[in-house]
């Protein structure tokens, strides 16, 4: 029985001890495609928003040339 728990507690030691594997990047696992399309995504409503932006932005020079402001 004291051997039983000698073995244990090497165990417990050598596991502790064990350097943890590095994580694999997103793109490399198994959603790495849903990733990219959400990346895709990101930068389509980064682009959508500027326009708008700009949109607006060209909306209000308009407003004031028609009021005279």
């Amino acid at each position: 029985m004291r051997w039983f728990i000698a073995l244990i507690v090497i165990l417990l030691a050598f596991f502790y001890f064990l350097p943890e594997p590095e994580p694999k990047p997103v793109e490399e696992t198994f959603i790495g495609e849903q990733v990219k399309v959400l990346r895709k995504a990101e930068n389509y409503e980064e682009e959508y928003l500027q326009a708008i932006k700009e949109r607006q932005q060209q909306m209000e020079e308009e407003l004031e040339k028609q009021t005279g402001g």
